[in-house]
């Protein structure tokens, strides 16, 4: 296979993990640009993708030619609707925003880059300006907090509520530059003040909580037993998640995470861990992309016990 288009973080660790090869169904669930994919035909196994960017579609094409490969455009939480319960070998997600829609300014991810206010992982549905130009203030307060962990998410969306009375927000350099405002500018810090304000739009625009416990579910449904599931998680909002369904599915109640209330009672566990916590990338892949230095990596091996919401 040719190489990948873009640097998979955690390619080893995700490959070690899963033990693709012939014979076996491997799902991407993160298609992106392909890097997992490819890794994954290069050992044999069939390989399943999916992604709601339509945009992922030119990277499916070379791969298509394997014989062994196909691209499902749809999110990962509903690859059940796409295969049968304890069907599948190996499940691949790696959670987030992609190189290729942060590198792209029309995709409006980039704080760095002028491109039109959109965030939309797929092209359907609101995009960020739809919620920066009409929540009201105490949700658009709510949704920076909550999702980007930003202290002063009130005092940003009075700026934001002030501002869009004047004129409605558009491009992304526009409301970066009003959040730099509304935090009293940089003043030596390492990252730009509108980080988490655009991470809490992305993942509001983009439901990626939901979408992650959900996905989590699925997995745990269509995996056979000893199928594997290897997660890659870039920040604290999403490895918390990650980290309490393994936690839980694994025998170690309490459960749950903030967005769902721990499991009562506990049915049998359905996972047994690899190894305790998360691995995290070496020296060496940090210095060849940077990017990867908040990725963690959790996982689990699927024992014969039934789903958790089938065995409620």
């Amino acid at each position: 296979m040719s190489g990948a288009p873009h640097l998979s973080v955690l390619l080893d660790e995700v490959t070690g993990v899963l033990r693709p090869g012939p014979g076996q169904i491997i799902i991407d669930g993160t298609f992106g640009a392909g890097g997992y994919a490819r890794a994954f035909l290069d050992s044999g196994a069939q390989v399943v993708a999916l992604d709601r960017d339509p945009s992922a579609r030119r990277f499916a094409r070379p791969l298509e030619a394997t014989g062994r490969f196909k691209l499902i455009e749809a999110r990962f939480s509903e690859m059940g609707d796409h295969f049968d319960d304890a069907s599948v070998d190996g499940v691949a997600l790696d959670i987030g925003v992609s190189s290729m829609q942060l590198d792209e300014a029309e995709r409006g991810f980039s704080f760095m880059r002028d491109g039109p206010l959109d965030m939309r992982m797929s092209d359907k549905g609101p995009t960020a300006a739809d919620l920066v130009n009409t929540l009201e203030k105490d949700e658009l307060a709510r949704i920076i907090w909550l999702y980007g962990e930003e202290r002063e998410s009130r005092r940003i969306a009075s700026f934001l509520v002030r501002r869009r009375a004047e004129r409605l927000f558009e491009r992304t350099i526009d409301l970066a530059e009003v959040v730099e405002r509304a935090l009293g500018g940089r003043r030596g810090a390492k990252t730009h003040p509108a980080t988490k304000t655009f991470q809490a739009l992305r993942i509001a625009v983009n439901e990626e909580l939901t979408e992650l416990e959900t996905g989590l579910a699925a997995a745990e449904r269509i995996l056979k037993t000893g199928g594997r599931l290897a997660v890659v998680t870039f920040h604290s909002l999403e490895d918390r998640i990650v980290k309490a369904f393994f936690t839980a599915r694994s025998g170690n109640l309490p459960g749950g995470s903030r967005h769902a209330p721990p499991v009562a009672g506990g049915p049998a566990p359905t996972f047994e861990l690899p190894f305790k916590g998360a691995k995290e990338p070496g020296e060496a892949e940090l210095a060849a992309n940077p990017r990867a230095r908040s990725a963690k990596l959790r996982a689990g091996v699927r024992t014969d016990a039934p789903a958790w919401r089938d065995a409620a």
